[in-house]
């Protein structure tokens, strides 16, 4: 039961993400390449933010003053990456084989170049996002899992004196939402600054100090209360990124229809 109930947390927290890594990039290794940079840029975040937590000694009790420096440290590791992705986009364009590749020489113009780097970027952000996501949920969960591998696990069932302490399925739901909540606030971040619409970039950190702060309530058995604003976000977050991305209601009467009028590559 025991091994039941690990596989199937961890297939909660991990399989969404997984499941996008699959269909949607490991076939491309150039992508394959952007996201394990993302991954690197999370790590040098948390690197950052657990020397400043260990050097601000009077503080390190304090769960509200690590959570804080851990979001501005990945908020500023998510913007470098992004300068770091505009400066190579001209390189990366080169040997995207997703990109359209020009006939002749008359085609190569600065319309159509810029025409397929405007194409790229949602999908560099999506990917950079899935890295910082999939990274973020590793390191989140993994203690978790391994204190859940048995004999007995803590935190299963509900216990009469605290209401809803599945301890190890609300970490996993919690940590699935931190990995898709990863890939929209990239796709956001991204766009406010390409588009010098900084509501977007305040968008992201805002909602991101929110919902890690708010899982501070968790320490009171308060999973009621931070999933579903969490999920809420998220779903919120994902409808304004089909549209920044440029999606539309037809484009989901046609998924609902299974018409296929346009091909879109993520």
């Amino acid at each position: 039961m025991t091994l039941l109930q690990l596989t199937g947390a961890m297939f909660i927290a991990y399989g969404p993400a997984f499941a996008l890594f699959v269909f949607t990039i490991a076939k491309d290794p150039l992508r394959i390449i952007v996201m394990m940079a993302g991954m690197f840029f999370w790590l040098l975040s948390l690197l950052l933010s657990s020397i400043w937590w260990t050097a601000v000694v009077p503080l390190k009790d304090q769960l509200a003053f690590g959570v804080t420096f851990s979001v501005i440290f990945q908020e500023v590791g998510r913007f470098f990456y992004y300068k770091l992705l505009r400066k190579a986009e001209d390189g990366l364009q080169q040997f995207d084989t997703r990109a359209p590749q020009p006939q002749g020489r008359t085609q190569i113009d600065n319309t159509s170049h810029t025409s397929a780097t405007e194409g790229t970027r949602h999908g560099y952000a999506y990917v950079a996002g899935l890295g910082f996501g999939m990274m973020s949920a590793l390191f989140s969960f993994v203690n978790v899992l391994a204190d859940a591998k048995g004999p007995g696990t803590v935190g299963i069932h509900e216990d009469p004196g605290h209401p809803l302490q599945a301890f190890l399925l609300t970490s996993a739901f919690l940590t699935m939402c931190f990995s898709l909540l990863h890939i929209v606030w990239n796709i956001l971040f991204f766009y406010g600054f390409e588009n010098r619409d900084y509501r977007a970039v305040v968008l992201v950190v805002a909602t991101h100090f929110l919902i890690s702060l708010l899982s501070l309530l968790d320490t009171q058995y308060l999973y009621h209360i931070t999933l579903p604003i969490s999920y809420a976000i998220l779903l919120v977050l994902s409808v304004i990124s089909f549209f920044v991305v440029g999606g539309s209601i037809s484009n989901i009467k046609a998924a609902l229809s299974c018409k296929n009028e346009r091909s879109y590559d993520l």
